[in-house]
Formats: C-alpha cells, sequence, structure tokens
C-alpha cells in the first residue's frame, strides 16, 4: 500500500465512525507518520506550535484505536492499517460507508466486536424502516458493456429468487465472461439480501482465512452474533450440525448473497478435474453442507471447471444448480463493430470460429485490426485458424490438464469430424473405465464440445482449442519439451 491508499482508508474508517472525514492537520499527522517525520515538520508546515501537533495526535490515535479495538500510534499506525487491508477487515468500496444505498450501522462500535464475542441480538430491521443493505464488494470487478445474457439472467434470478437455490456454480471455459454475467446479477437482486459478499480465491486463501473473512464482514455490518453456548461454540437456531464451519451458521441466521470466483484455483493442476489440492479438502464440506442444510441464503461458485459437489448434488428439484456459460450469438457483432469491424456480412463466420467468447473475439479483433487492417474478408481467407494472444491465453486451463487428459485432447484434434466414445482409441493407452472419466472431466473444464445426433452422442474440440491443442502437440517430442506449455 502506497501513503495515499493509506490515507484513504483512515479517511474512511473515521467518516464511517464519526460521520466526519479526516482534517487537513490530521491528513498531514498521517502522511508524516506513514514517511516517520517528526511532528515539529508538521508545527512548520501549519504555523502551529508543535505541542498542538502533538495533542491533535494523541487524540487521532486514540480514535484509531477505539476503531480498530487495539492501541494505535505513530510507531505502529503503518503496520495496523495494513492489516485492516490485507485482513479483509474493510471494503475499499465507498459505497460501504452511509452513502448511496449502503448504511453502516447506526453505532458503529458495535461493527468491531469479534464475531464470537457476546452481543445483544437485534433485528436488522426495526419497526417500519427499509432493510439495510450491506455490501462487501471490494473484490468484485467494476460493471463493464453488458452483452445480451438475459436468458441466462432470468434462469439465475428463478433459481435463486424463486426456487431459492442454495447452492450453484456458474462455469465455462476462460473468457466465456462468467464473472461479467454474475456482476449484473448481483445488481440486479442485491436488494433481496441482508447481505452481499464478493471474494476471489485467484490467490487460493485457505478455508479458515476465507471464512474469516467473510465472518468479519457481518461483525462490521452490526449483525448480531449468532448464540453461543457457555464455551463460546455458536449454536444453530435448527440444531443441525454445521461440521465445526461457524460461516454456516451465519448464512442460516441471516439471507446472504455470497459469490466465491476463481474456484478452479483451489484445484490441483496435473490431475482430473475437480480435485482440490492438498489442505484445501475442507472447501468441498463447506459447498456440500450450504447444498444440504437449511437456510435461505444463496453461494454462488464462477469457477472454469463444474465444481464435484455441485455434479453429484444437483437436481431439477434440488436446492442445488449449475449453469454452462456458452459463447454469444449474433449479438456478439457488437463486440466486433465495437472494434471497429465493419463487414456485417462476414460477422456470424468470425464469431462462429471463435465460438462467440466474448474475450476471444476481443483479443481476435484486435489482431484483425493490427494484422489485417482491419479487413475481416482478408482474415478470413487465411487458410489457417490464427490465435494470436489467444495462445497464451489458453495456456492456464491447459497447463491445469493431466496427461491422460492431454492425450486425449490430442486425440480429438486429429479427428476431422466429431467422434463416439463408445470404445476407447487404439493409441490411448487408457482402460475403457480411465477414458471415460477423462472425458468427463474434459466436459467439467468446458474443454469438449458435445454433439447429438438422434440418440447418439458425438465428441469434438471447437476451432480455437483444436487449432491450440495441433499447435503445441505436433512438434517433435525435442522442441515440445523446450517449448510446450504443457512441460
Amino acid at each position: 500500500m502506497d501513503a495515499q491508499e493509506i490515507l484513504n482508508l483512515a479517511d474512511d474508517l473515521v467518516f464511517a465512525n464519526t460521520g466526519k472525514h479526516l482534517e487537513p492537520l490530521q491528513h498531514s499527522i498521517l502522511r508524516n507518520a506513514w514517511q516517520g517525520q517528526k511532528y515539529s515538520k508538521i508545527a512548520d508546515e501549519f504555523h502551529c506550535t508543535e505541542g498542538h501537533v502533538k495533542d491533535v495526535a494523541s487524540e487521532l490515535w486514540q480514535l484509531f484505536s477505539k476503531i480498530l479495538g487495539e492501541e494505535v500510534n505513530k510507531a505502529n499506525f503503518r503496520v495496523r492499517l495494513e492489516e485492516v487491508k490485507f485482513s479483509n477487515l474493510w471494503n475499499f468500496n465507498k459505497d460501504f460507508v452511509h452513502i448511496g444505498n449502503v448504511n453502516f450501522c447506526e453505532n458503529n462500535s458495535q461493527s468491531l466486536k469479534v464475531p464470537n464475542s457476546p452481543t445483544d441480538e437485534e433485528p436488522l430491521n426495526k419497526g417500519n424502516t427499509e432493510p439495510k443493505l450491506r455490501q462487501f464488494l471490494a473484490e468484485m470487478p467494476k460493471s463493464g458493456i453488458f452483452y445480451d445474457r438475459t436468458s441466462e439472467l432470468t434462469t439465475l434470478k428463478q433459481w435463486i429468487l424463486q426456487e431459492n437455490t442454495r447452492l450453484l456454480s456458474i462455469h465455462g471455459i476462460i473468457g466465456i465472461g462468467k464473472t461479467a454475467l454474475a456482476v449484473h446479477l448481483v445488481e440486479q437482486i442485491k436488494h433481496e439480501f441482508d447481505f452481499i459478499i464478493w471474494r476471489s480465491l485467484a490467490t487460493f486463501p485457505p478455508l479458515s482465512i476465507l471464512q474469516t473473512s467473510i465472518i468479519q464482514c457481518f461483525s462490521w455490518g452490526c449483525a448480531p452474533v449468532p448464540a453461543s453456548n457457555a464455551d463460546g461454540v455458536v449454536v444453530p437456531e435448527n440444531g443441525a450440525t454445521t461440521g465445526g464451519l461457524p460461516l454456516l451458521n451465519y448464512l442460516q441466521k441471516y439471507r446472504c448473497l455470497l459469490i466465491l470466483d476463481d474456484v478452479q484455483m483451489i484445484n490441483s493442476s496435473g490431475q482430473l478435474a475437480g480435485i482440490y489440492q492438498p489442505g484445501y479438502e475442507d472447501y468441498g464440506t463447506l459447498f456440500k453442507q450450504v447444498g444440504e442444510l437449511s437456510h435461505n441464503s444463496c453461494l454462488v461458485l464462477l469457477s472454469s471447471e463444474k465444481p464435484r459437489e455441485i455434479a453429484a448434488l444437483e437436481g431439477k428439484n434440488q436446492p442445488i444448480r449449475s449453469l454452462q456459460l456458452n459463447g454469444l450469438g449474433a449479438e456478439a457483432g457488437e463486440i466486433l463493430r465495437e472494434k471497429g469491424l465493419t463487414e456485417d456480412a462476414k460477422l456470424s463466420e468470425l464469431i462462429e470460429q471463435y465460438r462467440g467468447n466474448p474475450l476471444w473475439l476481443k483479443i481476435v479483433a484486435t489482431m484483425i485490426q493490427d494484422l489485417f487492417n482491419g479487413s475481416l474478408s482478408e482474415f478470413l481467407s487465411e487458410d489457417t485458424l490464427f490465435l494470436g494472444d489467444l495462445e497464451s491465453l489458453l495456456h492456464q486451463p491447459f497447463n491445469r490438464l493431466s496427461e491422460s487428459e492431454k492425450q486425449v485432447m490430442s486425440w480429438l484434434a486429429s479427428e476431422t469430424a466429431p467422434v463416439s466414445i463408445s470404445k476407447v482409441p487404439e493409441n490411448l493407452q487408457l482402460s475403457r473405465s480411465q477414458f471415460l472419466k477423462v472425458m468427463q472431466s474434459l466436459g467439467r473444464r468446458s474443454l469438449v464440445e458435445k454433439i447429438q445426433e438422434g440418440e447418439r452422442t458425438f465428441f469434438t474440440l471447437e476451432p480455437v482449442l483444436k487449432e491450440y491443442v495441433k499447435t503445441n502437440y505436433s512438434r517433435p517430442n525435442i522442441e515440445k519439451e523446450a517449448r510446450s506449455p504443457f512441460s
């Protein structure tokens, strides 16, 4: 964090607790504390005595000590604020304080209580006042241009609001728009919940760290802590066991929308889809219990791989659902037009080649402008499907594949037409059972296309993926070892 970030955070904390912003002298005290400067320098700058600066500073350190619940002084101020930042105690989005549609608690000192400390339980809504919307969206990307996903949004809203889906996954290949869809979903249904919390697993935090971070949001949002027994253990209101996961008690007590992005990052690379990294298996327990226990909250998982718990528990009449996000249709033409491609008659051909993937189309449209002066006809006349910057983007999901998955992908890329999996190809050294597991895993990663013809099912690769695999697997072994992204 730089000095300006510290000042912004400090100002947010003071405003949320006092309703007032930092004064210029207070700003200067904090800035100089960050830089390790003496109070005499501040006194010269503000034409006042050093004693006056020390008095203002003393009051300021007392205020921050009260806000953070631990001693704060000039020597440790920087460390204390960085701890707040990196433990996600504070939402850096300005919506967190009393601005716009978000209300911070009236008695802000309540928000600083440790989640397991005793507190008087109060309803979130008093009298006829409107419900307080508590948003913790600092890790949610900003909403950009949204391309038509009307049917997907309608489906998701029905599942969550009408059918009370408790556990939901939105999965699909990289660039397909999972996060963008979730951002717009949040905007449309946020007023139906007491708490909205968005967390990314991109840095693969252990569940204990994530759970503490999320529970702190309830504390900062002034939510009464679920009742605990004499030993400080939270007691579920319905008596159901939560398997030692206190977060579940909060999901039962309050109506929450919790979004976890980049869920694939807690899975192991080099193995079939859905196998957790060592030490992260308790995430599976969390997902399973969120789906099985009774509550009015919803946990949304955004991932390039369909979680195994979802696959095992989902069903039409179950509160566990999944949505595999596919590419855009004709509406993807708007992406290309924004990039300056004007040959409308050719747009559908390009969209089909890149399967309507929004990010892929943006990348290829930039390449067409750079190399073909925006001529879509000239680009499409080439015999080879160009990948350009797409190749490096695709390294990420392909680096996660197991050796058996790479073998099967190579086989699918070598076939000119969709194939049946009624028998194991002769060139694959896999048993029937292994082969079927690999095909299922590739499907959960959204790396194979399934084509239904009558009662028969065939499989193939999208043109982009087929070209990627051919490019990275067809070289001589020595060259592939030196250059392949799979090594």
